[in-house]
């Protein structure tokens, strides 16, 4: 790890030291996986993560989770609750993630009483400022913690600290829920959150590692890395096959590749607030 990073890491430590206990809202992605880390070896039994097991998490990430927090040794709740019972959620606005937010603090809230824990921690790094992410204000109105932004780290030192740190996951590409795969305006439902996951299920089980599946209705758009693209391509006729069997009735591959917040790109800036 270069000096900078080392730095960053101790600063971390820092932040996170001085809240005396912390309640860490726990995805399993590397960001939370970092704070959960440093957490535990900084307050031990005075942390805790929490991950919320909803309709639009799937199965492969409730497991990457699990896996990590054991391999962390913190203590790890799951909570069962589904954001599809929030109309504002499902109707499915341009701010939809704000009222998801909105939901997952009130668990978190619940979580910290619960446990008698001061602050609640969630994974916001210094990198997400520079896209659209509506659920960063409903953070900020309640005045969340957000430790790796105290410590100033963002998306391209997280990978290499939390290698440093010995994180199986260091390397994991970068997670959203499924409900970031349809498009607003469209009304979230169940159906189309499975369809979603068992789309991205066969992909990861082919071997792509970032993927995500756009769904339009009957009409699924496939996202891989730039390299991978030919991994569905050699495997179009299994990957046909399977998504008509989860209700697809066109399946299109975009060759523009993944990109982080494609779906955002319609937006005009007067939506995006």
């Amino acid at each position: 790890m270069d000096k900078i990073n080392k730095l960053k890491l101790d600063k971390l430590r820092e932040v996170i030291r001085d809240s005396e206990s912390l309640v860490v809202a726990f995805s399993g992605g590397v960001d939370s996986s970092l704070i959960a880390k440093v957490a535990y070896d900084e307050l031990g039994d005075q942390s805790i993560a929490v991950t919320i097991a909803s309709d639009t998490l799937s199965g492969r990430e409730l497991d990457i989770a699990r896996t990590v927090a054991s391999e962390i040794g913190i203590t790890h709740e799951i909570v069962e609750h589904s954001e599809l019972e929030n109309e504002s959620f499902v109707k499915n606005p341009v701010d939809r993630c704000y009222h998801c937010k909105k939901e997952e603090m009130d668990v978190m809230k619940e979580v910290a009483s619960r446990k008698g824990f001061v602050k609640i921690a969630f994974g916001v790094n210094m990198s997400d400022f520079g896209e659209y992410r509506p659920g960063i204000n409903a953070l900020r109105e309640e005045n969340f913690f957000e430790p790796l932004v105290e410590a100033e780290i963002g998306k391209d030192e997280i990978p290499e600290i939390a290698e440093a740190l010995g994180l199986s996951n260091h390397d994991l590409p970068s997670t959203t829920c499924l409900a970031s795969r349809i498009p607003y305006g469209e009304v979230i439902t169940k159906t189309k959150l499975e369809r979603i996951e068992g789309g991205e299920s066969f992909l990861h089980d082919l071997g792509v590692n970032q993927v995500r599946v756009r769904n339009y209705n009957e009409i699924a758009r496939i996202e891989v890395d730039d390299h991978q693209i030919e991994i569905v391509v050699r495997n179009r006729r299994e990957i046909m096959k399977k998504f008509k069997e989860l209700g697809f009735t066109y399946v299109s591959l975009d060759l523009e590749g993944y990109r982080s917040g494609s779906m955002n790109e319609i937006l005009e800036d007067s939506e995006k607030g």
